[in-house]
């Protein structure tokens, strides 16, 4: 289901589509500006990585051919609800491009395709530094939730 958002002056509104593995230059990019630096070829195998999971989706804001924004969701049975939960395992709309509605319009598609699939609710992460983006999804009708903790195991 493609959706579109606000129009950056004199452009076409960006159009959300699943991302495919051309789109590694514009993911890379995207990944940068949430704070996770990978270099294109990467980004393109992560898209192929996730074509493989069913339950994994990864859609883009694509404005005439350069991508503005990204999101990605996990679908996943969450045993204390006993039902389906979706997560945003990564939301990220350039510089640029933020407060012309991408954002919203990406959210909007995770929420359909959760909807779809049968999730009793939505949820996301975000640093604690990121206190525009808290306000951007207080907005969007999120309510603050558990406190997260994290132990790394690997290099990641």
């Amino acid at each position: 289901m493609a959706r579109s958002a606000q129009p950056e002056s004199g452009g076409p509104p960006p159009i959300v589509r699943q991302a495919v593995p051309e789109d590694g230059f514009g993911l890379s990019e995207l990944l940068g500006a949430l704070g996770y630096p990978c270099p294109p070829e990467e980004a393109s195998q992560r898209v192929i990585d996730l074509s493989g999971d069913r339950d994994q989706s990864l859609f883009v804001a694509d404005q005439a051919g350069e991508l503005m924004g990204m999101v990605c969701l996990d679908l996943a049975y969450y045993l204390p609800l006993g039902a389906l939960t979706c997560r945003i395992t990564a939301l990220a709309v350039l510089p640029k491009a933020q407060r012309r509605g991408v954002g919203r319009v990406l959210l909007r598609e995770a929420e359909a395709v959760a909807r779809n699939a049968g999730a009793v609710r939505i949820e996301l992460t975000s640093a604690a530094h990121r206190h525009e983006a808290h306000a951007f999804y207080r907005a969007c009708n999120y309510q603050d939730g558990a406190l997260r903790f994290v132990k790394r195991l690997g290099g990641a």
